[in-house]
């Protein structure tokens, strides 16, 4: 979507045009075969057509007085949940597990850092980051977390994890939020 939106707008508008053409067309056909149709059938075809018309020209008046683009909706709701992201979660492998929906790997993943911390393996800093997102991450899932866990989010949080926590809620829908994670994660990946 390095457009931002612009070319899906453009082919937007484009669909709208030719559905209106084909609905002119229709509407001159209807006419022309008056006679071969009865009064009913040629009325509820008539009628349809001007309703899907009317919705034509209203999604049109929409585009034309700025209130229904692609560009800035959507472009805005990527760059936001894109710069949450990446100042919030630092460890791939988090994103990964909160883009696919999965709290059970998360909080597997938080054990073997608890274990990894207490044998000398993991260190405190990185241990403490890592923690954090997952935390987040669990959060933003709907998973209970622990008072515990809640203590610690709230000692360490720092602004990158309520920035995500604000945008996301912001958005509204988790969904929105999930599939521009896994748009990240793939992306990442190429």
């Amino acid at each position: 979507m390095a457009s931002r939106g612009t070319t899906e707008t453009g082919k937007l508008k484009q669909n709208l045009e030719e559905q209106l053409d084909r609905l002119m067309q229709q509407l001159q056909d209807l006419e022309e075969c008056r006679e071969e149709l009865d009064a009913d059938e040629y009325e509820e075809t008539k009628k349809e057509t001007l309703e899907q018309l009317s919705e034509i020209n209203d999604s049109l008046k929409k585009i034309m007085s700025g209130d229904m683009t692609l560009v800035d909706e959507l472009s805005g709701m990527q760059l936001a949940i894109q710069a949450a992201i990446s100042q919030a979660f630092k460890t791939p492998e988090v994103i990964r597990m909160f883009a696919k929906k999965q709290p059970k790997q998360l909080r597997t993943r938080l054990a073997e850092m608890d274990r990894d911390l207490m044998v000398g393996k993991l260190g405190r800093d990185l241990y403490t980051q890592q923690k954090l997102e997952i935390l987040t991450a669990l959060r933003k899932l709907g998973e209970k977390l622990t008072p515990d866990d809640e203590l610690f989010l709230s000692a360490n949080a720092g602004t990158a994890l309520s920035q995500f926590e604000k945008v996301s809620t912001d958005l509204g829908s988790g969904d929105k939020v999930f599939a521009l994670a896994s748009f990240e994660v793939e992306k990442a990946k190429q």
